[in-house]
């Protein structure tokens, strides 16, 4: 049986833009990135649909 420690030791798999990406939420509920804001949602930008927009419309 693995060792608790053990068990967060592998990394998760991330697009090749992120890599390196890191996130934890601290005891007060903060999260804490070694990735600036700007970064990440210049690569959401680029990839995620905005939510109201539909095919529909266009």
């Amino acid at each position: 049986m693995l060792k608790k420690s053990e068990h967060y030791k592998k990394q998760a798999e991330v697009h090749d833009e992120l890599s390196g990406f890191d996130i934890k939420i601290d005891t007060f509920g903060q999260m804490k990135r070694n990735t600036s804001d700007e970064k990440l949602k210049a690569f959401l930008d680029e990839r995620v649909e905005p939510k109201g927009k539909s095919s529909e419309e266009e």
